[in-house]
């Protein structure tokens, strides 16, 4: 088969991105609400912000905007990460970041798997914020292996979706019907099931062990426990919620508002109630209760280097010695008024956050600067302050580990937060996943240098043409 008669990755992964928008949108109706509140803020935001609608404009991520989601899945066993580490590379995306939730009470670590290169994300950015569950967590030696058992004994992957990710490995791609049959059986993996694999009993076991333990091992499969759409305003939207009959968590996850957000916010509502039938000892059925599926919204910042990232995690730690977030919320606003504060410290322009080497910027030729021939290389701050160069922030893709956490616990309930050892093992992580894990601040400083170099380049190109 010839190469070109191939999908490309980027409309798979836009095709899937859209199926499984729309089976979310039939399993949990509050979803539909929410895409409607996010569209009704950014068309708001922008239509008040000549300035952000120019930019994102320029610098073509305006469309990218709407067709934004992130999903989140919990996975079982190391097999299963692998196999969905393979399924995803064929929808070109790919793992980036290791997190360890451990240290937050969660018995969980995990990697994003997104696009990275420039235009795939333009065409489609979805994420999926992909955890495996700790088995080793677990302290009921009795509990961890009847957990295991259970999750060896499951097959989260259609016979089809695997023979056709196997094809597309095998060929270098699918072809038009075997692209639609991909997604049609992949989505499989990601939708709900009411029906449990476990007894009522054994789910209470599990429930007491912690929250997410009895929803990775109780089911059929890892269905998808959220979708996320990006705001441009996430405390408009925090506002707004309450009018469409959405209550929102106390919080606001991540920094706090600023003029120039940096890395990551996030909030979300409630997670659902809903219906399940557990096994019995007759092997029928017996009706119950799982809560897991909520609704979440992000609005996303700058990514911030080494030294930004230091400098947010210092400032965090820092307003949380004052006053730690409550499950319940009761806390809220002395939260955020010690947040607020504790973030003073953290430049909030875009100049100078450029110039204390805090976040990557992504680099082009202004107007004068695309009329403008050099005879030779200049230096970036000096073409800059020429008014030939202009800068932009790049837009942070990744997830921040303490706000996953949060999110996760207070969606899992208030009595989810559990004390846990922290052990990162990201070795033992990239072993299970069959492959190593993208270094998000290499990733980045790598944008960022390309952007630089096609600048002089570009600069000086028209001259050695002549």
């Amino acid at each position: 088969m010839k190469e070109n008669s191939f999908v490309s990755a980027d409309d798979i992964r836009s095709a899937f991105s859209a199926a499984m928008s729309v089976m979310y949108r039939e399993e949990v109706p509050a979803y539909g609400t929410l895409m409607e509140l996010v569209a009704k803020v950014n068309g708001d935001t922008l239509a008040a912000d000549a300035a952000l609608r120019g930019r994102l404009e320029a610098t073509d991520t305006l469309d990218r905007i709407s067709e934004e989601r992130h999903g989140a899945i919990r996975l079982g066993t190391p097999a299963e990460l692998s196999m969905m580490r393979r399924v995803f590379a064929v929808m070109g995306m790919y793992p980036v970041g290791y997190y360890d939730l451990s240290t937050a009470g969660v018995p969980v670590h995990s990697t994003a798997f997104r696009p990275v290169g420039e235009a795939s994300l333009k065409r489609n950015p979805f994420r999926v914020f992909t955890s495996l569950l700790r088995l080793d967590l677990i302290a009921d030696e009795t509990l961890r292996a009847e957990a295991d058992a259970i999750l060896k004994e499951r097959r989260i992957f259609t016979p089809e979706a695997i023979e056709l990710t196997e094809k597309a490995e095998r060929d270098g791609g699918l072809d038009k019907a075997d692209a639609e049959r991909f997604v049609a059986q992949v989505l499989e993996t990601f939708r709900w099931h009411d029906t449990a694999n476990v007894s009522a009993d054994m789910y209470k076991r599990l429930h007491d062990a912690h929250r997410l333990i009895a929803d990775v091992v109780s089911f059929k499969g890892p269905h998808i426990n959220h979708l996320t759409p990006r705001t441009l305003d996430i405390d408009h939207v925090q506002a707004l919620m309450p009018e469409y009959g959405i209550a929102p968590k106390a919080v606001v996850e991540g920094p706090p508002t600023r003029n120039c957000p940096i890395l990551l916010r996030q909030t979300s509502f409630k997670a659902l109630e809903e219906a399940v039938s557990f096994r019995d000892a007759e092997d029928g059925w017996k009706a119950g209760s799982h809560t897991a599926r909520f609704g979440e919204i992000e609005q996303r910042g700058i990514a911030l280097t080494p030294k930004g990232r230091g400098l947010y995690d210092r400032l965090l730690g820092d307003s949380r010695k004052i006053v730690r977030p409550a499950a319940d919320g009761s806390n809220a606003r002395d939260y955020e008024t010690a947040l607020t504060e504790a973030f003073k410290s953290f430049p909030d322009s875009w100049a100078e956050i450029r110039e204390a080497g805090l976040g990557y910027f992504s680099y082009s030729l202004t107007e004068k600067g695309r009329q403008t021939k050099l005879p030779g290389r200049r230096d970036l701050e000096t073409l800059i302050a020429d008014g030939l160069v202009q800068f932009d922030p790049i837009v942070y893709e990744d997830f921040l580990p303490v706000s996953a956490a949060g999110i996760f616990q207070s969606n899992l309930g208030d009595g989810a937060q559990q004390e846990f050892v922290a052990s990162p093992n990201q070795k033992r992580f990239e072993a299970d996943l069959g492959a190593a894990v993208l270094d998000e601040f290499a990733h980045y400083a790598g944008i960022e240098q390309a952007s630089i170099e096609n600048c002089l380049k570009a600069l000086t190109a028209a001259v050695a043409a002549e």
